[in-house]
């Protein structure tokens, strides 16, 4: 049975007290002497702190060494707890230094220098005011912690003049790089070797570690200079190291996304992406700031996911969502803040050193592209992921890739051929444009140049992947962001036919993204009609059990829009698919007004077959002939009395 200390006399507990707080002080000495000195800057400073700890160390093991005849009065205890506070600091400043990002290390070196400074002197102060009289320690003891103290109190701040010639060097070359100087390669690289930023994989890791370390800086300069270092790392892991053929590191330090399943609440309806500012629409759908904005911007006027009119265009905050969203990344160990962070590094503005390198490198690789001959399907693969890679960062990025001409080159690696023999080319292709797409100027570029959107189609139509077809889908999705575009993308029986087919016969991703891009068509009148025409509705019925809220908004859309071909449709789809069918069918908000409106505008085969819809609907309503466990909310079904609902609409 373990004894209280509350049951020994007062001395006893504090010497008891002392005696902890000295095998603490052992401990944390003892890891501190474990640590290796830091390899790259900053040796010096951390091997004299590694010195003086494993000095310090020897002094706590004579102390408990000998714990009868050393009392320990509460000035003696309280000099302890000091101690124990500067020496975790100067553990967590050491472990700061080992595990932070090389180059922000580099640039804040006289500060790291100054802390390691500052923390001996505070040592020197409390081994100047140790009550040693107090103690029984041996000479040797004595003499060495007479030596610790002398050494701390002679601690000056100093920087190695290695560390601050790099220092230097990297500041000219961000210079150089601002002034449209191309940097002198051979000393770019040797400035990352010393760094100890030798490969594709450790720049592309320092690269992840420096967008991480924006998070945690609050002052813009901090942060402009970060994003000016990025550009300095990107361009030279292009220039000096090659391209990585890989698709992701295999070095990350934390998870990726793509190894994650994310709730699909939290996923934007439009980009099918976590999100990471969501707001709530005029509908009371959510959405991602980002999406419905550009949704909006592009001249839409409707909700994407319901096809309702929006009465304004005010985004309010989902806070309650966007709680939920951090919590969860806390949980699977990701920095909500870098989610999806594409541009400017969460709002941070790229500085001009930024931006020109971001040129350079973009530059570079459309040149090593544009060598003809001279470059093999494989080596092609690793150039364009890094483009495709560089293309997710910010604006900037994809203008400069535009700009440089390489939609054109881009487009040789999207046919079938590329596709059977580097399956991964025509995926990076594919990528890499329809993340250039993103912006209004890149739309029209691509739909300009010769052979793109066609490339785009036959990556729709015969991809080598779903990964390719997905993602040539959401290019379509994007494309069709452009009211034009949209019209020009409806017209072709291809787009069309590509789209439904792999909602039909992709996976879950794949559908979706093709879901969304038929979502858009649809929004033209003219364009329903052949998306009905192609299969739409039987698509819908197909895949209405597996992603029911994707498929009701695409029926809406289409039934809103259709008209007689659409009714004539779904009596069809209603009479095979049974109240399955219908059940979802009613769940579509205003659909009795919708059918009216055909029975009152449309052909005479059009109202027909609005009417037969419409008894369809009736006899659902009245279980008869129809599986009715399924049940609706009334509050879905407005009122299915034919009676009432022709006054109502009457009225209306």
């Amino acid at each position: 049975m373990a004894v209280s200390p509350q049951v020994f006399p007062p001395r006893k507990r504090q010497q008891l007290a002392g005696m902890n707080m000295v095998r603490s002080l052992l401990s944390l000495s003892q890891e501190i002497s474990s640590l290796k000195p830091l390899q790259c800057l900053l040796k010096r400073n951390s091997l004299s702190v590694i010195n003086k700890s494993k000095l310090l160390s020897i002094l706590f093991e004579e102390l408990l060494r000998n714990p009868v005849s050393n009392f320990f009065s509460p000035s003696t205890i309280l000099c302890f707890e000091e101690m124990y506070i500067v020496l975790q600091r100067i553990k967590t400043l050491m472990e700061d230094c080992s595990t932070g990002t090389k180059m922000w290390l580099l640039m804040q070196v006289h500060v790291l220098a100054n802390s390691f400074h500052e923390l001996t002197l505070e040592l020197s102060t409390l081994l100047d005011i140790f009550p040693f009289k107090e103690v029984e320690l041996s000479q040797d003891i004595e003499e060495l912690v007479v030596l610790v103290t002398k050494q701390c109190s002679q601690s000056k701040p100093s920087v190695d003049p290695r560390d601050e010639f790099l220092r230097r060097q990297v500041l000219a070359m961000l210079d150089q790089i601002e002034k449209e100087i191309v940097p002198d390669h051979l000393k770019l690289k040797k400035v990352l070797e010393d760094l100890g930023l030798r490969d594709n994989s450790s720049c592309r890791e320092e690269i992840e570690s420096l967008q991480e370390e924006i998070q945690y800086r609050n002052d813009e300069k901090s942060k402009s200079d970060i994003v000016s270092l990025i550009g300095l790392v990107r361009y030279a892991n292009c220039v000096l190291f090659g391209s990585s053929t890989t698709r992701q590191s295999g070095h990350r330090r934390r998870k990726s996304m793509s190894d994650l399943t994310v709730p699909a609440d939290f996923r934007c309806p439009i980009s099918l992406e976590l999100m990471r500012d969501p707001v709530v629409v005029a509908t009371g759908q959510t959405y991602d700031r980002e999406s419905i904005n550009q949704w909006i911007e592009s001249g839409h006027s409707t909700c994407p996911k319901t096809g309702q009119t929006l009465t304004h265009c005010n985004l309010i905050p989902n806070r309650a969502l966007r709680n939920l969203i951090a919590l969860w990344c806390r949980q699977q160990g990701i920095p909500f803040e870098t989610l999806a962070s594409k541009e400017k590094f969460n709002g941070v503005k790229a500085t001009k050193a930024a931006f020109e390198a971001t040129k350079m490198t973009v530059s570079f690789l459309v040149n090593k592209l544009s060598e003809s001959g001279s470059q093999s399907m494989e080596a092609a693969t690793g150039v364009v992921y890094e483009l495709r890679a560089l293309s997710k960062t910010d604006s900037d990025s994809r203008a400069c890739i535009a700009e440089a001409g390489a939609i054109p080159i881009l487009v040789r690696y999207l046919g079938s051929g590329v596709g059977s023999q580097q399956p991964n080319l025509q995926v990076n292709a594919v990528t890499t444009i329809l993340n250039i797409s993103i912006s209004e100027v890149n739309k029209t570029r691509i739909m300009e140049t010769d052979g793109a959107l066609n490339g785009v189609i036959e990556v729709l139509r015969s991809g080598a992947t779903w990964e390719a077809k997905g993602n040539a889908a959401a290019t379509i999705f994007s494309l069709s962001g452009v009211h034009a575009y949209r019209k020009s993308l409806g017209r072709k029986k291809r787009v069309i036919k590509g789209l439904i087919d792999l909602v039909k016969d992709g996976p879950t991703g794949s559908q979706r993204d093709a879901l969304v891009a038929i979502l858009n068509l649809a929004g033209d009148r003219d364009t329903v009609g052949r998306l009905v025409e192609g299969g739409v509705i039987e698509m819908v019925s197909r895949v209405i059990d597996e992603l029911p809220e994707e498929a009701v908004v695409i029926l809406e859309a289409v039934v809103r829009r259709g008209g007689e071909s659409a009714a004539a449709t779904l009596v069809m789809i209603c009479r095979k698919g049974g109240s399955e069918v219908v059940v979802e069918l009613v769940k579509i908000p205003g659909i009795e007004r919708i059918i009216w409106e055909v029975m009152g505008s449309g052909t005479m085969r059009g109202r027909r077959k609005a009417a037969s819809l419409l008894r369809i609907l009736r006899r659902w309503a009245a279980g008869l002939d129809l599986d009715t466990n399924n049940v609706v909310d009334s509050s879905s079904m407005m009122t299915m009395s034919v009676n009432n609902t022709s006054r109502t609409i009457l009225r209306a």
